[in-house]
C-alpha cells in the first residue's frame, strides 16, 4: 500500500471520522468540546478514562491538521 492510498492520507476518510467520531455524542454538545473546556477549566476530577476519551475523540481533529500541514508543505 503506497503512502498516499493510507487512509490517514485520505481527506474523506479523515472528514468522516471528524463529523462520527470526532464529535460524537452531537448532543447536547459535542463531547471533544466538552472535554476541551473541562481541561481549559483545570481539569480538575478528570480521571485516567476522561483523558483516554479526549485522546480518543482528538485523534480525528489532530489527522485533520496532520493532513493541511502537509498538503500546504507538499509533502502529500
Amino acid at each position: 500500500m503506497s503512502t498516499k492510498t493510507q487512509p490517514w492520507n485520505s481527506f474523506a476518510f479523515i472528514l468522516l471520522a471528524c463529523l462520527t467520531l470526532g464529535l460524537a455524542p452531537f448532543y447536547p454538545e459535542p463531547h471533544i468540546w466538552g472535554k476541551i473546556r473541562w481541561i481549559l477549566g483545570g481539569a480538575k476530577g478528570m480521571g485516567p478514562i476522561d483523558w483516554f476519551d479526549f485522546i480518543f475523540h482528538g485523534i480525528p481533529w489532530v489527522l485533520l491538521i496532520r493532513y493541511f500541514s502537509l498538503k500546504v508543505s507538499g509533502k502529500l
